[in-house]
């Protein structure tokens, strides 16, 4: 590469370093600094935006031009002579450019309009979710820079702040001699040397933070990977998230507690133990304090995530006591409840969620655990009528909580019940876990997976709390006894009191990403490394090169992408809305944004929970016997996720809310057709709604379906003709002489469940095709995020192909042939990108804690040392004798009973 560049400079008279060659003798053939050259050779030269450096040969000074070939010092053209510095890999896919160097640019300095310009600096009053991060990944896009030596701050599409560079900034100065004003009034100036060794120092701190993985027969598939996977992982996650993940997982691999140990699980108590251990060094650590918090919420979810990933007993137990315990005092209490927000993080109460009885879960308005006001005490009774109004399935009750948010129905003095409302509780003493007077407090025992976590039962009798424990956010009790509502409707009062559990509702959907990531590495690596039989007796070829594995594996792959951009984007959304709540915003826009996250946030829980549940089995499977072993983590991962589609709401019964608010949309007849728009422009496309189902697809080949604007047509029409038939169905019920609650219920199956269920998958597709194809994307990753954003709309769509027959928007044989010819030629395009993209999403190899999905393939070398490390491997049973010595005497004993 250098000597081509010199000669080209030789050629031109020109020279990156910001002179002419030879301008200054000693400086080498092409007036490279020996840095310069040592990095222009290097193989970090990657990454960047097309950048034109000149040499004017008339004025002996240097200017930058633009794409366009507009000088932007001079604000035109200028007698230059050009060299071509492009961080775009060629398009061979190896070769240098035709045309000049390829360099890396150190500043992430937006291509704005025809132009190196400078994006607006907007900063919002709150953090608010945009596209994608145009910057991350070293890509094109928009950045703010402050000045030599400073960050820059990352700006997404319209200025919206996304998150810190944490690079240094280009200064103007890319030659001696730049006028300063030229890039756009960027402030300050520095050589081109000076850059570079910026540069190198953002590029060591890349690798420190991304390092090469161990080489291996996994080696194979990454040489053959279509991109670079730091690239994409610097895209997705951004250089601070990446910094913090590896923070917490480099922390935990050096704490002897976090050790891992061969062998059989823990007893049950000793599981118990080692998890509120693990719980209280979190806290010591203090990954993420407060500020950390509020100023980036999305670090919250990745420390939760992370943790999860090293045990998710671990993450259930420290989310339920900060997030959920926490953030129920925080959005439901008021000033005077925040003194516990400082007791929860220094551990000196534990607290709980206690929402769910016995014999009461999804159908919250029939609680009853009942709060009974005496004006003369000042006090609230708190009481179980029954052993079924007993507090149930409570995470961290069984044996650690001291403190419990507990939902139970108000009633005043004057026997008025006001509904449900949440209390602060004490069920423990915090100095001796003993439980407090009235309250009898246990565990519920093991369960299939997360026995970590101690999920306990508590029933109360005639239990005394003050008045002021009522979280009275949303409605309050006076002294004398005078209910105050803040709410005139109780229906109002009722969702805001419950608004947390769509914020559960969320962090589940990531957790159950979280926990698919986990399974579709393992069983891609394994695939990888695993041969079994070939072409000829001789040779023998990975599994993954088999249609059967690549159709079973890569659309969960897929789908990890698309579920995981459309869980954190939705998070985003709801801590928009709870700021804003927060602020004491309650516009006709917030109420309409309330509605609609809720659900998404109801229908995104079983799309996501079911998918991670699915995709998990398919993983065990396809690692046949290997992935049946404990200790390669498939089952217990397959354990830890089962409970996502039950607990914050069964997934069919939270199915009802996605598809009632469906349902009450303004479609048919809907005149005003602009009340159809919604905040997050989820329902928008309802408009058409006419239109749309007079659609067909009128494609006849893979091709067709290829276009990102097939899959999408097709769910728009599959949504809208689920709406009429549900729609249809519920009017035909109340026609035949049935009640409301029979009319809905006979409408779930087949039409409603299908509706919400299409829904989701429609609003997933339709922001992960805005997202890969944003032109923020850094060009050498369009192409193979488009193929995961293609791969998860057709696969999904391909599960309703009956319906899309049955509708008429397919007619033909050929169309569903097609389809399924595009997944299929889909997966075998993604086959050699695979290990790359799970190198992406991996955690390192004593987090993920699977021997057949080390990063280093070697699958059975890692397995057969595993399998020798185990307790007892080679040691004869305990009770030999019973065996060898103790043989047994045909018709010696008769039954006892």
């Amino acid at each position: 590469m250098a000597t081509r560049a010199s000669a080209a400079a030789r050629r031109d008279g020109v020279t990156v370093g910001g002179e002419p060659a030879g301008a200054r003798g000693g400086r080498g053939r092409a007036g490279f600094h020996r840095k310069e050259q040592a990095y222009l050779e290097s193989p970090a030269l990657r990454y960047a935006s097309p950048v034109y450096l000149h040499w004017d040969t008339r004025s002996r000074r240097g200017c930058s031009r633009d794409a366009t070939g507009r000088c932007q010092a001079t604000r035109g053209r200028c007698m230059t002579s050009e060299a071509r510095v492009t961080g775009l890999p060629p398009a061979d896919g190896g070769r240098e450019a035709a045309d000049g160097l390829q360099v890396r640019r150190v500043c992430e300095l937006a291509r704005a309009g025809s132009g190196l310009g400078r994006a607006p600096a907007v900063r919002p009053a709150r953090i608010r979710r945009s596209g994608p991060s145009p910057l991350q990944g070293r890509g094109t896009g928009a950045a703010v820079c402050h000045g030599p030596g400073r960050a820059g701050e990352l700006l997404g599409p319209g200025g919206r702040e996304r998150r810190r560079a944490g690079v240094g900034t280009l200064c103007p100065g890319i030659l001696p001699g730049v006028d300063p004003g030229g890039l756009a009034g960027i402030k300050g100036g520095r050589c081109w040397r000076h850059t570079v060794a910026m540069t190198s120092t953002a590029e060591a701190r890349v690798d420190a933070l991304l390092p090469d993985l161990p080489p291996g027969p996994l080696q194979v598939y990454r040489a053959r990977a279509s991109f670079d996977w730091r690239q994409l992982a610097l895209f997705l996650d951004g250089e601070d998230i990446l910094s913090f993940k590896k923070t917490i997982f480099s922390t935990l691999e050096k704490d002897p507690l976090f050790a891992r140990s061969p062998g059989a699980s823990p007893a049950l108590e000793k599981y118990r133990e080692l998890t509120f251990l693990w719980c209280r060094r979190v806290f010591e650590y203090d990954f993420l304090d407060m500020h950390d918090a509020l100023k980036s919420p999305l670090k919250v979810l990745v420390l939760v995530h992370s943790l999860g990933m090293y045990d998710w007993s671990l993450a259930s137990k420290f989310l339920l006591h900060v997030l959920v315990f926490g953030s129920a005092i925080y959005s439901s209490g008021s000033e005077r409840h925040l003194e516990y927000l400082h007791k929860i993080r220094s551990l000196e109460i534990f607290g709980c969620f206690a929402m769910t009885e016995l014999s009461h879960g999804s159908n919250s308005r029939a609680l009853r655990t009942t709060a009974h006001y005496d004006p003369a005490s000042q006090e609230f009774i708190i009481h179980s009528p029954d052993f079924e109004a007993a507090k149930f399935w409570v995470g961290n009750m069984g044996k650690s909580a001291t403190h419990a948010v507990v939902f139970a129905q108000l009633y005043t003095a004057d026997g008025q019940c006001h509904g449900l409302h949440p209390f602060l509780v004490q069920i423990r003493d915090p100095k001796t876990l003993l439980p407090m007077p009235g309250v009898m407090v246990g565990d519920i025992g093991r369960k299939l997976g997360q026995n970590g976590l101690d999920n306990g039962f508590a029933m109360f009798h005639k239990v005394r709390i003050p008045r002021e424990n009522l979280l009275n956010r949303n409605g309050d009790v006076t002294p004398e006894g005078a209910y105050v509502a803040r709410f005139k409707d109780t229906r109002q009062r009722l969702g805001a009191t419950l608004g947390s559990l769509s914020a559960g509702r969320v962090c589940i959907m990531n957790v159950a990403v979280m926990q698919l990531k986990l399974a579709v590495t393992i069983a891609l690596r394994f695939s990888a490394t695993r041969r079994q039989f070939g072409p000829t007796d001789e040779e023998e070829v990975a599994v993954l090169e088999y249609q059967v594995q690549q159709w079973r594996l890569l659309p969960y792959l897929a789908a990890i992408f698309a579920l995981e951009y459309f869980s954190k984007s939705l998070f985003l959304d709801l801590v928009e809305l709870q700021q804003d709540l927060l602020g004491g915003e309650r516009s006709a826009r917030q109420e309409e944004l309330g509605r609609e996250i809720h659900a998404l946030a109801s229908g995104g829980k079983p799309l996501v929970s079911w998918t991670a549940q699915r995709g998990i089995q398919e993983c065990r499977e396809a690692c046949g016997g290997h992935g049946y072993l404990a200790m390669n983590r498939l089952g217990k991962l397959r354990d830890d996720n089962d409970p996502n589609c039950t607990y914050e709401g069964d997934n069919n019964v939270l199915l009802q809310q996605t598809s009632n608010y469906l349902l009450g949309l303004p479609v048919h007849p809907a005149p005003d057709r602009a009340s159809l728009r919604s905040p997050l422009k989820s329902v928008d496309f309802l408009q058409g709604y006419p239109s749309s189902l007079g659609q067909r697809f009128t494609g006849s080949c893979a091709a067709d379906w290829l276009d990102p604007a097939a899959p999408l047509a097709a769910y728009k029409w599959l949504v809208c003709y689920l709406l009429r038939e549900s729609h249809q169905k519920l009017h035909q019920e109340r026609v035949s002489g049935c009640s409301d609650f029979e009319a809905r219920n006979n409408c779930q199956v087949y039409h409603c469940r299908s509706l919400a269920l299409a829904f989701m998958e429609l609003t997933v597709v339709q922001r992960f095709l805005s997202y890969t194809h944003h032109v923020s994307v850094p060009s050498p990753l369009r192409a193979v995020l488009g193929r995961l954003s293609a791969l998860y709309s057709l696969w999904s769509l391909s599960q309703h192909t009956a319906l899309l027959y049955r509708g008429g928007y397919l007619s033909g044989e050929q169309a569903g042939k097609s389809l399924e010819a595009a997944i299929l030629d889909l997966c075998a395009q993604l086959k050699d990108d695979a290990v790359a993209l799970v190198d992406t999403i991996a955690p390192p190899d004593f987090i993920l804690d699977s021997p057949i999905g080390k990063a280093d393939g070697q699958l059975y070398k890692n397995l057969w040392t595993s399998v020798l490390q185990e307790r007892g491997v080679l040691e004869r049973p305990a009770w030999w004798a019973e065996q060898a010595v103790h043989k047994p005497v045909p018709r010696h004993l008769k039954a006892q009973l």
